[in-house]
C-alpha cells in the first residue's frame, strides 16, 4: 500500500478542509499516479472532491466512523475493514486527510510526497517523514516551479 500527499514547508497539508495552495503540476502527478488504482480517503477529503463525486478511473473507498452512504464509494469503518476490502487490489493509495494518513501510515511501504516551498496557514499536518527513522527518500522524481512556488516530487520508502 502506498500514499500520496502534497506538503508545505512545515509539513502542513490543509486548512479548513481544503488545500490552501495547490499546484496544477501536483494535480497532474496525482491523477497520473493514482489512475487505475484503489484510493482510500476520509469523509472530509471526499467532501472536498469536485461535486463530492468519486474520482474517475479508480476504485474509491471512504474510511469513516460514521454510518453513512456515500454514492459511488465503498464505505469502510476501520483500517482493518479497508485492508480487507483492498486485499486483492494491485495498487492502493491513501489520499488523505490527516487522520486517515495517520491511521494508515503503518500499512504503507511507499509515500509519494510533493514538497511545496510555501507555508500557508494549516490546521492539518502530515508526519515529517524526514524526521522518522523508518522512512527515507528513495529518489526525487521531479522538481520545478509553478506560480513562483518551487516543488519537489519525492518517493519515500519505508526502511526494511
Amino acid at each position: 500500500m502506498d500514499l500520496i500527499v502534497a506538503v508545505y514547508s512545515d509539513w502542513g497539508i490543509g486548512c479548513d478542509g481544503t488545500q490552501p495552495v495547490a499546484l496544477s503540476a501536483d494535480r497532474v502527478f496525482f491523477r497520473e499516479t493514482t489512475r487505475g488504482a484503489t484510493v482510500i480517503a476520509g469523509r472530509k477529503t471526499v467532501a472536498d472532491f469536485p461535486g463530492q463525486k468519486p474520482l474517475p478511473g479508480r476504485k474509491n473507498i471512504v474510511l469513516t466512523r460514521q454510518e453513512i452512504d456515500v454514492p459511488g464509494f465503498t464505505v469502510c469503518h476501520s483500517p482493518e475493514e479497508a485492508l480487507k476490502e483492498t486485499g486483492a487490489d494491485e495498487r492502493v493509495f491513501i489520499i488523505g486527510g490527516g487522520s486517515i494518513y495517520r491511521q494508515m501510515l503503518p500499512y504503507c511501504e511507499r509515500a509519494y510526497v510533493t514538497k511545496l516551498s510555501a507555508c500557508p496557514r494549516s490546521d492539518t499536518y502530515f508526519p515529517d517523514l524526514d524526521e522518522m527513522p523508518d522512512w527515507e527518500i528513495e529518489k526525487i522524481l521531479s522538481e520545478g516551479e509553478e506560480n513562483g512556488i518551487a516543488y519537489q516530487m519525492c518517493l519515500y520508502r519505508k526502511k526494511r
